[in-house]
């Protein structure tokens, strides 16, 4: 008689703190054992692998309405199996408010979208947008009690952005129900008059994106959203951080005790704003507009030190998927007028993982162990998920991917199952890659490609990490 339902033999377990060879024994979808010699019903030889927790992607937006017509290219079936291929177990979307709805009725059509069609674990974050005095007294409290324990804000984009005075009573609501606020933070009335500016000047392809979106528009936003956070005694989290400007921000903050966390995304370590020139200053940018948007090489070297230093708590993809050609897409004929009319933003939910690891682990700029905090564990502990998700434990799921740190591939649009037709990342070489994932012991993707049907299922988290 077997002692586990599967037994992961013979690699190399590594987590946020360590790594160490031994086994892995799975029962009924979760970790019941660590140690050497340990029999299953199964048996998966990872001899030579890496053993991580399952990759958790805390920042995706699939399935999303627009208000132009432009149609996100990945709903939640096309969007996880795209995810698990890239190694991850769980991802967290968005439930994004439209001005004027119920944000219970939001976060029910969302669920709608999702269910039956993951092949990821899904746990949703909540997008404000209206903060009338029902969303914040009532339907805000009583979701954030249901499990719903995050939410984002927007401090640009017309039919997003809230103004300080918003900001500040839905920092309110997030203190007093012990929520965690995400932060989009760009300056609004800078980019709109940059963008006035440049378009004045006949600026108008792609390249001029990044121009508009200037880095001083984000460190402004980014000191705005801290300077809120401070009065109201809440903690943020600082998404999609670009660059140098923002970063110091972050770290002059912290220096002062408060409780302000940061994320940045490959676009910010692997793009910069030359690749919106595209060909010769032609559309061909549009693949890589995204906000904030890329910068240069100093930004870069930045991100860089932020990841090894921990100024950064999480590395996620920020996709959001836009198809470049066809009904729908990017290349529309409004587009083609101004890039401010260009949809923000680039797929990445399967690049994510192995864009760190090579360009981060396999090149020595960061560790392993911090490569999974950045990926998992930290992810995990800051929305909610901890220790059931991002960890390698007894009793935690086992969400686990198998890594083969020397496996060499070139990142093709061909080859990714994401439902996008292109990648800003073509081309790119990459050494070590996800070669098997599994959630709860099943194996959902092996060798680059899907396994099976979808049978992830919804989270509800608990309050973040941050409040302790």
């Amino acid at each position: 008689m077997s002692d586990y339902d599967l037994v992961i033999a013979g690699g190399t377990v590594v987590t946020a703190a360590d790594s160490y060879g031994a086994d892995i024994g799975i029962r009924g979808g979760r970790i019941a054992a660590i140690a050497e010699g340990l029999r299953g019903a199964e048996r998966i030889d990872a001899t030579g692998l890496l053993v991580l927790p399952g990759g958790i992607d805390a920042h995706v937006h699939l399935d999303q309405p627009t208000s132009d017509g432009t149609v996100m290219a990945d709903d939640f079936a096309s969007g996880t199996r795209s995810a698990a291929a890239g190694g991850n177990t769980t991802v967290l979307p968005f439930a994004m408010q439209i001005k004027g709805q119920s944000l219970r009725a939001c976060v029910e059509d969302y669920h709608r979208k999702a269910q039956g069609a993951c092949h990821t674990d899904v746990s949703f974050h909540l997008v404000i947008t209206d903060p009338t005095p029902q969303v914040l007294g009532q339907e805000l409290p009583a979701l954030v009690r249901d499990g719903y324990t995050s939410f984002k804000v927007f401090m640009t984009y017309d039919d997003l952005v809230l103004n300080d005075a918003e900001l500040l009573d839905v920092f309110e609501v997030a203190r007093r129900e012990r929520a965690l606020v995400m932060v989009h933070a760009e300056g609004h009335d800078a980019i709109k008059h940059l963008t006035r500016r440049l378009e004045d000047q006949g600026r108008t392809a792609p390249y001029y994106h990044g121009q508009a979106h200037a880095q001083i528009a984000e460190r402004e936003a980014t000191h705005r959203a801290i300077s809120h956070a401070q009065l109201i005694d809440v903690p943020i989290v600082i998404v999609h951080v670009s660059g140098r400007d923002p970063m110091e921000q972050i770290q002059w903050a912290r220096a002062r005790g408060m409780k302000v966390h940061a994320e940045t995304c490959p676009q910010y370590i692997a793009l910069t704003a030359e690749d919106l020139r595209g060909l010769n200053m032609d559309f061909d940018g549009a693949k890589y507009v995204c906000s904030p948007p890329p910068r240069d090489a100093d930004s870069q070297a930045a991100i860089w030190q932020g990841l090894r230093d921990g100024t950064f708590d999480i590395f996620s993809s920020d996709h959001c998927p836009f198809r470049f050609e066809g009904p729908g897409s990017k290349d529309n004929p409004r587009a083609r007028t101004s890039f401010k009319w260009v949809p923000n933003g680039i797929p990445g939910v399967e690049t994510r993982l192995p864009i760190l690891f090579s360009e981060g682990v396999s090149k020595g700029r960061i560790s392993l162990q911090r490569f999974v905090a950045l990926t998992s564990t930290n992810p995990a502990r800051l929305y909610g998920l901890y220790p059931q998700k991002g960890s390698i434990a007894i009793g935690a799921d086992a969400d686990l991917t198998l890594w083969n740190p020397t496996l060499t591939r070139t990142i093709r649009q061909a080859d990714l199952n994401h439902g996008c037709d292109y990648t800003p990342y073509e081309g790119m070489p990459i050494t070590g890659w996800p070669v098997r994932t599994l959630l709860a012991g099943r194996t959902i993707a092996a060798d680059g490609r899907p396994v099976g049907t979808p049978q992830g299922g919804h989270l509800s988290r608990l309050t973040s990490e941050a409040y302790s």
